[in-house]
């Protein structure tokens, strides 16, 4: 049964949009009343908002039909959906600053993405206007109360780690309230794509973030396929169901690690961190790149896997699934650990759920949805496997979820090789015009990619929203009443992309 929002998008003029049952186009005054509408109907998740010249589109995920539809308002302003879907604040803040589209009502209309240093404003909407004056200074939400004082972090941190600024208000050692403020490796991605083929375009998505490219390059490979009505060859699916799984291991792995690590427990960051670099070794030996990076294509995948590479794999499988559950014991033996990760960063389950968060974030928080049992994601249809879903929220549980999928993953892993097709591994995307949506499981979170084909099969528009967008606010509110020097745990056992929220 449809609800409010469900009826009043689908009573908009309908476009036909492969991989979603449909993209709808409302008028101003139906995109007005979609607010309320969504109040009333919490099932329908925000999946993505985002702009082109002069219009914005949302989509949205039926969480118990599993339907995936989008709705579209007609103009360069809208009404916010963030008091409805708070997950949208960000993404509204993106669309001004790169489509010069706004959210008139919006609450937050600071920018986001553009820190003033552009040489012009807007610069995806259809008349970019050169910029004028000097680059205006960051505000930060006020803080009221005795006793508060200002931690600024960042952007440049120690390590190799990617830009960000923190701006901590702390009352005492507990923090009162965290901001986080990015944008600093703006990489104008949409912008390089339009006008490419797919297959031209298919090394800037995986370039995104890229602790996921294979999650997203595997996501704009089938939002092409959908706008083109275009199968890969069953190997390919395969192949890419394999290099995904790795990509989840070896990340999970690096997470469990370092939020020891931050513990000040070293050994486990040791341990965690040979077996991730066996498996990226493994993965250079059998897809030929570390990160198996420009690996997947639309319409298939670039590398097959030889026996030599499945022997590789399947090595690497088995050292990690003899080691996780020794680590797995000394983790919960540790006490001195125990009392740093248990109720510490707690995301509520009422959060995870109005964001939408995805991966092991919204899992840790009681919200199970995983892109993978979605209608028609092969091969993962053909699979049964765990999806482990924990409910307390805090860094902890964050752990425990991600150390139940290393586990699930690396059986998933073993019975794809064992099922591999024979076969072609890529076919040609046809040159055709069309629309298509894909929502692929990262180790993040469910990761979106929409594009848009020109009758010519070359991209119009395009749009990728990484887990990350929903992730970042989350983190703010978790770390919420705990103390500064838990922060760095916090912000490991969530690790949203930097890079991956700055197109």
């Amino acid at each position: 049964m449809s609800g409010p929002a469900t009826a009043l998008i689908r009573a908009g003029r309908a476009v036909a949009v492969g991989g979603a049952t449909g993209r709808h186009v409302l008028a101003t005054e139906a995109w007005a009343a979609l607010p309320a509408a969504l109040a009333a109907e919490p099932r329908l998740a925000l999946l993505g908002l985002w702009g082109e010249a002069g219009v914005v589109h949302a989509a949205f995920l039926d969480e118990e039909s599993e339907e995936v539809f989008l709705a579209t308002a007609d103009g360069a302003a809208f009404a916010s959906l963030a008091a409805a879907r708070p997950g949208a604040a960000l993404m509204e803040r993106a669309a001004r600053d790169l489509w010069g589209i706004d959210a008139v009502d919006a609450v937050d209309r600071r920018p986001w993405l553009d820190h003033g240093r552009w040489p012009v404003t807007a610069p995806m909407s259809a008349r970019p206007r050169p910029r004028d004056g000097a680059p205006p200074q960051p505000t930060f939400l006020p803080v009221e109360g005795e006793g508060i004082h200002v931690i600024p972090v960042g952007p440049i941190h120690a390590g190799i780690i990617e830009p960000g600024h923190f701006r901590f208000h702390v009352q005492g050692e507990a923090v009162v309230r965290l901001e986080v403020r990015l944008g600093y490796v703006h990489k104008g991605i949409p912008g390089l794509m339009r006008g490419k083929s797919p297959r031209a375009a298919s090394p800037f998505p995986g370039r995104i973030s890229g602790d996921s490219t294979v999650a997203h390059s595997l996501a704009f490979a089938r939002a092409a396929e959908a706008a083109t009505a275009h199968t890969p060859p069953p190997r390919a699916i395969w192949l890419r169901a394999v290099m995904a799984e790795c990509e989840r291991i070896a990340n999970h792995l690096n997470d469990w690690g370092f939020v020891c690590n931050d513990a000040s427990f070293a050994f486990p960051h040791a341990r965690t961190g040979l077996l991730r670099e066996g498996l990226l070794r493994a993965c250079e030996a059998a897809f030929g790149h570390r990160l198996m990076m420009d690996r997947v294509l639309p319409g298939g995948v670039a590398t097959d896997l030889d026996a030599a590479g499945i022997a590789t794999l399947r090595a690497a499988m088995a050292a990690i699934g003899a080691e996780v559950p020794g680590l797995l014991r000394i983790y919960d033996t540790h006490a001195s650990l125990q009392d740093r990760v248990v109720g510490t960063g707690i995301i509520a389950t009422h959060l995870a759920a109005r964001y939408g968060a995805g991966g092991v974030v919204g899992r840790a928080s009681g919200r199970g949805f995983d892109a993978r049992r979605l209608p028609g994601s092969m091969p993962y249809d053909a699979l049964d496997f765990a999806i482990p879903v924990l409910p307390s929220g805090d860094v902890d549980t964050r752990v425990r979820v991600r150390v139940a999928e290393i586990t699930a993953s690396i059986g998933l892993v073993g019975r794809l090789l064992d099922g591999l097709p024979e076969g072609a591994i890529h076919a040609p995307v046809p040159i055709r015009g069309g629309e298509g949506i894909a929502i692929v499981e990262g180790f993040r979170g469910d990761v979106l990619h929409w594009l848009r084909l020109d009758d010519g099969g070359l991209i119009e528009a395009c749009f990728a929203r990484d887990p990350s967008w929903f992730h970042w606010p989350l983190l703010e509110a978790a770390v919420e009443g705990n103390i500064v020097a838990d922060f760095p745990l916090i912000n490991k056992s969530i690790n949203a992309s930097y890079s991956g929220v700055d197109l």
